[in-house]
């Protein structure tokens, strides 16, 4: 008999044959899906440990340095670059505070550097010296960032780069720099000092020439003449007179287109016009030396762009070396081609003895002369020299053919200009016309401010044979601005180089005093170089003149003056007009 509290087990009677079986495939097919899983579980492992180990190759051989940094400067990791450049194993660097290998004297900037990092939160960047471990220093370029570690605390990524070869080379530059600065300057101080000399030199040696010259002169065209004994020695001073200036100008304009200092004024010049001039300037050589010179007869427009001072200088220079070099009796012919559709060849042909092909090469050659210096001919051998200077300066070209026994062609090639040439609707001959004050029975008075007294006696003497004039003499500039003001000439010649005060002083004080601004003032200076006449010029003197003297030039520039203080009286009082 079974009681209540026994109750029947009916759990073996409830399991079906089939259970235990379902119950195996199951365990078997779960133990299964665990074994792919950890076989999925292996392969990602491994992949990541490949991937970890490349991002510490990279890390550690990365050509940078980098280094993670505790928010108080230690150093928490570094890879291999950072150890090689700070000397130390990685190992021994952990924990070690960073500033220890900035050098001292950039410890200030470094500190600014972590503050601002920390302040800002932006990324950072410096350059600092650095010392490693064993002494060795070394530029280095910090840019460093803030972030989270793995706690979630802040600490700073430095990467760190060596820059001292950059920083050298920046250094070598810098002092290449300073180096070509200082070189510059000095250029410029003996650039200075070879203008201030050559000018000098100018000056002293044109004031001597002007009064050999002008007495020269004086006395080619006294009264009586002189005899021919006298006739011909005046010639040879005047000929070494006025060959020792050109030997001036010459080693002047080398030395100024040497140093960068000349300036030219291009323009479109008419050939005919600048051939035209050449010719009575060569004329007198030519004569003398029993040459024929012909110019070419252009029929049609040939214009050129050119300074025309320095194409005629250049054209001159080539025929007289033409006419001096030539044979008895012989020719130089000058002739234009067309050598490209905007280029022009001037050629100046002459029928001397022709130059041999060594002799050519040396054609351009400063000094040299080609084998004719113990010749009867003068020359310096620099006058080729600024031929080629000028013609370059002015986009050209200049050469030489020669033949030995049948002559040479010297030739110059220019652009041609598109640009036509508009005719001045003055006349150049109306400062003549102008003249004959004489006739009107006006007596003009010239004051002349001159401290040397040779100058002064040229002067009177040259000024004699014109009776409308009448010279008066100051011999410095203070008693000059009293005899202008006190006598109120029509005219003013000023010398620039003057005791006390110059001339360029002299010109403002009567420019600003309203009884003289009106006088025409001309400079008569030994002072030549070209900075000098531009500044003159600029200062307000109505012309330029230059020592030595030329009479004629003199004379046209005092009836252009005396020209210019008839119209400012005519414009204030009617005029004074003839009688």
């Amino acid at each position: 008999m079974k009681t209540d509290h026994e109750k029947p087990d009916t759990s073996g009677a409830s399991l079906s044959p089939q259970a235990p079986q379902q119950l195996l495939h199951d365990l078997r097919v779960h133990q299964i899906e665990l074994e792919l899983q950890n076989e999925e579980l292996r392969r990602t492992q491994m992949s990541l440990d490949a991937e970890r180990a490349r991002y510490f190759d990279l890390y550690d051989m990365a050509p940078v340095g980098y280094c993670t940094l505790s928010e108080q400067g230690l150093i928490l990791e570094a890879n291999l670059t950072a150890a090689t450049l700070l000397g130390m194993a990685r190992s021994e660097l952990i924990k070690q505070p960073f500033s220890r290998f900035v050098e001292s004297l950039d410890q200030d900037a470094y500190y600014r550097h972590r503050k601002q990092l920390a302040d800002t939160g932006l990324t950072q960047s410096r350059e600092l010296r650095m010392v490693a471990q064993n002494g060795n220093g070394f530029w280095a370029h910090l840019e460093a960032t803030i972030a989270q570690n793995a706690d979630g605390a802040a600490v700073h990524r430095v990467v760190l780069t060596n820059i001292s070869e950059r920083v050298g080379l920046d250094q070598a530059l810098r002092e290449n720099n300073l180096e070509l600065e200082h070189a510059r300057n000095m250029a410029d101080k003996a650039n200075r000092a070879k203008s201030e000399f050559l000018s000098n030199m100018s000056h002293e040696l044109r004031s001597p020439l002007n009064a050999i010259l002008g007495f020269a002169q004086l006395m080619e065209s006294g009264s009586p003449p002189p005899t021919s004994t006298q006739k011909a020695r005046i010639d040879h001073i005047l000929q070494a007179g006025w060959y020792l200036l050109d030997l001036i100008n010459d080693i002047l304009d080398l030395a100024l287109i040497e140093s960068g200092r000349i300036t030219l004024s291009l323009e479109p010049l008419s050939l005919p016009a600048v051939f035209a001039d050449c010719a009575s300037m060569i004329a007198p050589l030519a004569e003398q030396n029993g040459i024929r010179v012909s110019f070419v007869q252009l029929n049609h427009p040939c214009v050129v762009h050119a300074d025309r001072t320095r194409l005629t200088q250049l054209l001159v220079n080539l025929l007289s070396n033409a006419v001096k070099y030539n044979r008895t009796e012989g020719s130089v012919e000058v002739t234009v081609a067309s050598v490209a559709p905007t280029r022009l060849r001037i050629q100046v042909r002459d029928s001397g003895h022709g130059l041999s092909a060594e002799k050519l090469a040396q054609l351009f050659e400063p000094f040299n002369r080609l084998g004719q210096e113990a010749s009867a001919i003068e020359g310096t051998g620099i006058g080729l020299v600024v031929c080629k200077r000028l013609a370059e300066l002015m986009d050209g070209a200049i050469g030489a053919e020669s033949s030995v026994g049948v002559g040479s062609v010297f030739w110059i090639e220019l652009n041609q200009s598109d640009t036509p040439i508009i005719a001045a609707a003055a006349d150049e001959n109306n400062a003549t016309a102008q003249m004959s004050l004489l006739q009107c029975g006006v007596l003009h008075t010239l004051l002349y401010v001159e401290d040397n007294r040779a100058n002064r006696e040229l002067m009177e003497q040259m000024l004699a044979p014109r009776a409308d004039l009448s010279l008066r003499c100051a011999c410095d500039g203070a008693q000059g601005i009293a005899m202008a003001r006190s006598q109120r000439p029509d005219v003013i010649l000023l010398d620039i180089n003057l005791p006390g005060i110059s001339g360029l002083e002299v010109l403002r004080i009567l420019q600003q005093d309203p009884a003289t601004r009106s006088i025409p003032v001309l400079a008569i200076s030994a002072n030549a170089m070209p900075g000098d006449i531009e500044k003159g010029l600029a200062a307000g003197f109505l012309r330029y003149l230059t020592k030595p003297l030329k009479a004629k030039d003199l004379m046209q520039t005092l009836d252009l003056a005396l020209e210019v203080a008839q119209e400012s009286l005519g414009g204030k009082e009617g005029g004074k007009g003839c009688l």
